[in-house]
């Protein structure tokens, strides 16, 4: 089996699941848009469902990859957590909205999503972790536990996703990138004076 094919076969249902939905998209469709046969995606996968979650697997790695970059920067901590917050919150943003009409499936399936990402959302708590370890061992954070904190971290951050890629912040007058801000300086300071 190649990885080529798999990655063509999933790149080209996600453009077609974004565009015609995944209802409307069958396996004949995607089998055409990748030029390859019913048996080689058979061979990959057991039913579109199974493409289906491949492509939200794929669409969470590279929100990974782009949060792990971030971690990697040669940053203070807090700038650096105040990096993967922006991060993130675009990130996620991006992701859904690339994917046309799978909005649609992505907030009717919220719970099956979250499911799917249980592997990327233990990673994202380790690099959080990573971030807050360094912040404390210089002096910039005070964190007794490390690991409940990235979790709780997290948690918030997947509170916001809907939110905020609905831009439900905008009836109360706040734009896009003034709520980052705000949720940045919320998560990394608190309401403390």
């Amino acid at each position: 089996m190649s990885d080529t094919t798999y990655l063509q076969i999933v790149e080209e249902a996600r453009q077609l699941f974004a565009t015609k939905g995944l209802t409307n998209t069958t396996m004949n469709d995607i089998a055409k848009a990748s030029g390859k046969g019913r048996r080689t995606l058979y061979t990959y996968f057991n039913n579109k469902q199974d493409i289906y979650w491949a492509v939200i697997n794929s669409e969470m790695n590279r929100l990974y990859e782009r949060l792990e970059a971030v971690v990697k920067k040669d940053l203070p901590p807090n700038e650096k957590l105040e990096e993967y917050i922006d991060a993130r919150l675009e990130g996620i943003r991006e992701i859904v909205y690339r994917n046309g009409s799978l909005r649609a499936e992505f907030f009717r399936d919220i719970a099956e999503v979250e499911h799917a990402r249980k592997k990327i959302s233990k990673s994202e708590i380790d690099l959080l972790r990573k971030i807050l370890d360094e912040g404390v061992s210089k002096g910039k954070f005070i964190v007794h536990n490390s690991l409940a904190t990235a979790t709780i971290l997290h948690c918030a951050f997947k509170g916001l996703e809907v939110p905020y890629i609905k831009n439900a912040f905008y009836e109360v007058g706040v734009e896009r990138n003034r709520i980052r801000c705000l949720i940045t300086d919320f998560m990394l300071y608190g309401i403390m004076r």
